[in-house]
């Protein structure tokens, strides 16, 4: 079976490997790659998007511009983690694929307009304004999406950007309400889950070894962005986010979870962003996302490092 799915990014260097372990699973139709400001300002996004789509040799995937700010809020970055580009460790050539004149939130409608009910997954791994800007903008599009697989969110291991909140739903938590209200099946690869997959260094070494660009560049990229986790969290490899949500689309056997509901804090500064997560159904509300827990963590990288070497 193949997945028809849409790429929401902000990369990044874990966006960059989600990216790349898409291009390599033949089981995955990427219709396009939209991009969305976030990791860093919007411009740069659209490089490195850009850039990893060659890096992979898919220079005919269809990459769209979309939103240079959240919603409601001034937009926060975060170079401090993945460098003053947003993608720093390897050396970079300019890309020269074109970029698509539509805007990314027109044709994320117009593309589920046009498609089949429950036939196009989303895959957003960044902030959630562009999917969220499409679904108030044209709100028939909800029966269209199959599943959103989100990269977003901490309920036990708490946030990444400030005590509470992981970065990409604290950089647009109004966008993040409006999809976790919208009643679109979602399944959330939150830091409880990623921070459970962290990378052994004899695995970047096996990315470096599967050689050429992909090899070199690829693992360049992972040993920059590991040395802010290790700094951080003081452990022993660093964890890779984002390719979890391409992972689960692959190999959904590898992960499990549980059924919650999960509110959105837009309210209060201190816990601006705050995935507040019904583990034990205090609310009592019907859940509204599958929250995703635990992972086979040598499945998971196992079957990255399989698939990057289609892309030697």
């Amino acid at each position: 079976m193949v997945h028809k799915i849409i790429i929401d990014t902000d990369p990044g260097q874990d966006d960059a490997i989600a990216l790349l372990l898409a291009f390599a699973s033949p089981e995955l139709e990427v219709l396009g790659v939209t991009c969305v400001a976030g990791n860093t300002r919007l411009p740069a996004v659209v490089r490195n998007a850009r850039i990893i789509c060659e890096l992979a040799g898919r220079r005919d995937v269809n990459v769209f511009v979309g939103c240079d700010r959240p919603m409601v809020r001034d937009l926060v970055t975060a170079e401090h983690v993945h460098g003053p580009t947003g993608l720093d460790g390897p050396v970079w050539d300019e890309p020269t694929m074109p970029v698509q004149d539509q805007h990314a939130v027109d044709w994320i409608v117009e593309t589920l307009m046009g498609a089949e009910d429950r036939d196009i997954t989303l895959c957003p791994i960044g902030p959630l304004t562009n999917i969220a800007m499409a679904m108030v903008r044209e709100p028939r599009i909800l029966p269209k999406i199959k599943q959103i697989v989100s990269m977003g969110g901490g309920g036990t291991e708490g946030g990444n950007i400030t005590p509470v909140a992981e970065f990409n739903v604290y950089v647009d938590p109004h966008a993040a309400d409006v999809v976790y209200r919208s009643g679109v099946p979602l399944v959330v690869m939150s830091l409880d889950v990623t921070h459970k997959a962290l990378m052994p260094r004899a695995w970047i070494d096996g990315v470096e070894a599967i050689g050429g660009n992909v090899g070199e560049k690829t693992a360049a990229m992972l040993r920059f962005y590991e040395r802010f986790d290790l700094v951080r969290y003081g452990e022993f490899g660093g964890p890779v986010h984002d390719p979890a949500v391409i992972a689960y689309l692959l190999q959904p056997e590898l992960y499990a979870g549980k059924d919650v509901f999960v509110q959105i804090e837009t309210g209060s500064e201190l816990t601006m962003g705050m995935t507040v997560v019904d583990f034990w159904n205090a609310t009592k509300q019907p859940p509204n996302c599958t929250w995703i827990q635990s992972v086979d963590s040598e499945g998971f990288f196992a079957m990255t490092l399989d698939r990057l070497g289609n892309l030697a």
